[in-house]
Parts: structure tokens; C-alpha cells; sequence
């Protein structure tokens, strides 16, 4: 962990979370944040691991993180990204269970650590910031679902576009159509659920097509429209 990393302040995360979450005063704020409990991790650090006793959530002030399972011969598996504003470990806080994923940091991160005591006193006491935690849980459980369709019904180089589609969506492009995010070919290959060898063979196809550009981890998408036809998003 770097020490001499400028943390923000209480008013900081506060202003941070307040963008997602919108129904919390400043009484609210101050109990989530009045230790300020923040960490700046590089990347390859984990935050926190499966099977972990869950003794707080983290929300995350900047850089990117991912969430993923860790299946057979150690394979990971991604769940998906958090990104800036992103809570991420409370839904074991909730069920009072141990870490059933692990978060590792894509893009140096800074992250603030809430407690469990914390988080559920906010719950119990603020019914709408406890609703739009439930709405998180929904659409994480509907992109599951997809998730798993998608597995079953989909060729991997339908999914490979699907996730690239995804990654535009989410993280968005520079001023040249480049991915904010760049990834190593056996992440992507962790998130279309193959082998590395695959989805760099499908990368050189998807080049040779005319649907993005490669410079090293960085990824340009040239046809959008096109990836979303491949990948059968309508």
C-alpha cells in the first residue's frame, strides 16, 4: 500500500457517494465517514478475498476494480467491474455471510472502508437509501441471469463482442473510440468464460474485420453497430 498518496476527505467521499446514492443527509455521511477508513491500492493488489469474514463493505472513490469468483485450477471467473462511486461487499455484509468473491484492482484505486455495524444501521434507518441498495441487488442478479443465458446459448465469439459492447457501455471511449479500460487477453478471456488462446484468435479476427483496432491492451472499436450485430444485442 503507498503512504504518501493524497486520500480525500470526509466532504470528498461524502460528495462521491452522494452522486450514487441520493437520499442520504449529512448526518448520514458523517456516520459513514467520519473515521475516514481510505486506502489507495496499485494495481494486482486485492482488496479482499473469497471466504473472507465480511466485516464491512468498500465503497470505491476512483480507479476500477474486479469482482470475480475463482473456480477450478484457481481460473477466475468476473463477476464484473466496479468503477468510481461503486459499492461492492455489501450484499455479504447483508446476509451476514463470508466473502463469496474476491476484488482485485484493475486501475490504482481509492477505497474507503465501511463497516458492517454502519452500513446496516443506515439500512434500517433510511428506507430509501435501503431500496436503492436493493435495486443494485436486482440488477446484479438480472445481469447474472443474462450471464448464464449467454453461456448456454451463445458461441464465445458472440460473447467476445457482447463484452466488448459491454465495456464501451460501461467505462466508455476517448475522443479517438478507444476503451477507457484496458485489459490483459486472459481478463477478457475470464469475463467471455474461455481460454486465452481463444479470445486472442477471435481478437485477430475481429481486426481483421474491420471492428477494432489493437495496440497492446488498448482496444479501438471502429463499428460498434457491428459489434452489437455479432453479438446478437439488439
Amino acid at each position: 500500500m503507498k503512504q504518501n498518496q493524497i486520500l480525500p476527505n470526509c466532504n470528498q467521499l461524502a460528495e462521491k457517494f452522494g452522486e450514487r446514492f441520493q437520499h442520504l443527509q449529512r448526518e448520514d455521511m458523517n456516520l459513514l465517514f467520519w473515521d475516514e477508513d481510505v486506502h489507495f491500492f496499485k494495481r494486482g493488489s486485492v482488496i479482499y478475498s473469497e471466504g473472507d469474514s465480511a466485516k464491512g463493505c468498500y465503497f470505491l472513490f476512483s480507479g476500477v476494480l474486479k469482482v470475480f469468483k475463482t473456480g477450478i485450477e484457481g481460473k477466475e471467473q468476473i463477476i464484473k467491474f466496479a468503477k468510481p462511486g461503486n459499492l461492492i461487499g455489501f450484499r455479504s455484509v447483508l446476509s451476514k455471510e463470508r466473502a463469496c468473491t474476491s476484488a482485485k484492482v484493475i486501475e490504482d484505486t481509492i477505497v474507503c472502508f465501511i463497516p458492517g455495524n454502519v452500513l446496516t444501521k443506515l439500512i434500517r434507518e433510511n428506507s430509501d437509501f435501503a431500496m436503492e441498495l436493493m435495486e443494485i441487488t436486482c440488477r446484479e442478479l438480472d445481469e447474472a441471469n443474462d450471464y448464464i443465458t449467454d453461456i448456454a446459448q451463445k458461441t464465445v465469439r458472440e460473447r467476445l463482442a457482447e463484452i466488448l459492447v459491454h465495456l464501451e457501455s460501461t467505462f466508455g471511449l476517448t475522443e479517438d473510440n478507444t476503451l477507457k479500460i484496458a485489459l490483459t487477453r486472459e481478463e477478457l478471456a475470464n469475463m467471455v468464460g474461455t481460454a486465452t488462446e481463444s479470445v486472442i484468435r477471435l481478437l485477430s479476427e475481429f481486426k481483421s474485420d474491420k471492428l477494432i483496432e489493437l495496440n497492446g491492451r488498448k482496444i479501438k472499436i471502429l463499428n460498434s453497430k457491428a459489434l452489437k450485430k455479432v453479438g446478437g444485442i439488439l
